[in-house]
């Protein structure tokens, strides 16, 4: 009877919307009273024995809001805070990550359950899913990122990732604080930020790139101007002059596309202290070289599974850039532009960790980049290793000494 009740009461909210002209996607205080006042009603009815009255009326409640003003079956885990990613192979198939681990949920969908979901989604975002553009990746209003695929792409179901960012570290010291760094190596890291060098963020998939880079970014001196570029919104930076800018898709005309690259050269125009890239995958990457070679220092995200990686992927893909870009300009300037590598993963219980931090020289032997170990894994342990950072000078200009910050522990 609950059950009938929710739907009949989600009936009363949906009809009062479209009485009062409620936008439920922009003012769910507003659906909230309208399903407060739905069920306040259901019990007057109750009382004189119209219908049959509902114990669970918080329940209810959340039920219908979810419904009218949320994302249905899913909103349940969009609000539990340790649910970091929902994932939809099918609509038998819905998935949740917590800790690092994945889980299978009960909630069973429809197909049409998850078509309207996702238009739902996509009609907060402004962009589109369809046989021209069987991919999307977009930004949600509380932050999540969306990325789904349709057939023929898929074999037979729609496929939807919805990754939740959750901000658990705004400063290095947060790091410290969830165990992913040590005091020391964290220590480091804010004096790096602070004196300008330019550092590469480097790991694999939901290693936690992104969150050590918003943390990172929360080390920038107050008084700094930073742009963000990004394919997506994910950055949650709090610092106070910033710009983020996002890129778009093309219209339904083929039109009207921003990329990556064009961000990036945008952003040099607009006084940036600091450049800050969300991920770089391709061309974009020698944009990025430019503008860090510039003099304006920066930071970025990068797949890869260690850095030395990181730095052989930043020296192959600016060639993506075109015929007329090759090696015998790209390796000397990634040596000269990049200073710092950070590469992180997720040991073996799914926990974020920084296994090393490494310098990068500035010089060039036989084609290839050297590198120092800055601080290493030994023994599940982070620990400090016998390299230095280049450009110590900036870090005497800051109130930094080398020689504390890397003493060996």
């Amino acid at each position: 009877m609950g059950g009938d009740a929710a739907a009949r009461i989600e009936v009363r909210v949906r009809d009062e919307i479209r009485r009062r002209g409620v936008d439920p996607s922009r003012d769910v205080a507003g659906v909230r009273a309208l399903v407060d006042e739905a069920i306040s009603a259901w019990d007057d009815d109750a009382l004189v024995g119209a219908v049959v009255a509902v114990a669970d009326r918080a329940g209810i409640a959340r039920t219908v809001l979810a419904n009218v003003a949320g994302l249905g079956p899913l909103q349940v885990y969009l609000d539990d805070p340790e649910v970091e990613e929902i994932w939809i192979n099918r609509p038998s198939q819905v998935f949740v990550a917590r800790h690092g681990s994945s889980e299978l949920t009960p909630t069973i969908l429809t197909d049409s359950q998850v078509r309207e979901l996702v238009e739902q989604m996509l009609k907060m975002s402004g962009r589109r899913l369809d046989l021209s553009t069987p991919f999307v990746d977009a930004s949600l209003p509380g932050g999540e990122r969306l990325h789904a695929v349709i057939p023929d792409i898929t074999r037979e179901h729609w496929a939807v990732n919805i990754r939740k960012y959750v901000v658990r570290a705004s400063h290095v010291d947060d790091l410290v604080a969830l165990g992913s760094l040590t005091p020391q190596a964290g220590a480091f890291l804010a004096a790096a930020v602070v004196s300008g060098l330019n550092i590469l963020v480097a790991g694999g998939t939901q290693a936690g790139k992104t969150t050590a880079l918003n943390a990172l970014a929360g080390c920038i001196p107050a008084r700094e101007r930073v742009i963000t570029c990004e394919e997506v919104f994910e950055l949650q930076l709090a610092i106070r002059d910033v710009v983020a800018l996002q890129c778009r898709q093309p219209s339904l005309e083929g039109t009207g596309e921003v990329e990556l690259r064009r961000l990036v050269k945008e952003a040099l125009r607009m006084r940036p202290s600091r450049i800050i890239i969300g991920e770089v995958r391709e061309a974009e990457s020698l944009d990025m070289l430019v503008a860090l070679n510039a003099g304006v220092p920066g930071m970025c995200t990068i797949h890869a599974n260690s850095a030395r990686d990181a730095i052989v992927k930043m020296c192959t893909l600016p060639l993506l850039a075109g015929e007329n870009v090759s090696d015998r300009f790209v390796v000397p300037t990634v040596a000269s532009a990049i200073d710092i590598v950070l590469h992180l993963g997720l040991d073996h219980r799914g926990r974020r960790r920084v296994r090393e931090i490494v310098a990068v020289t500035g010089r060039v032997e036989g084609g290839v980049v050297e590198i120092e170990s800055l601080f290493e894994t030994r023994s599940g342990a982070l620990v400090r290793a016998d390299g230095f950072p280049p450009h110590g000078d900036r870090f005497e200009r800051h109130g930094y000494r080398l020689s504390e910050l890397l003493v060996a522990s």
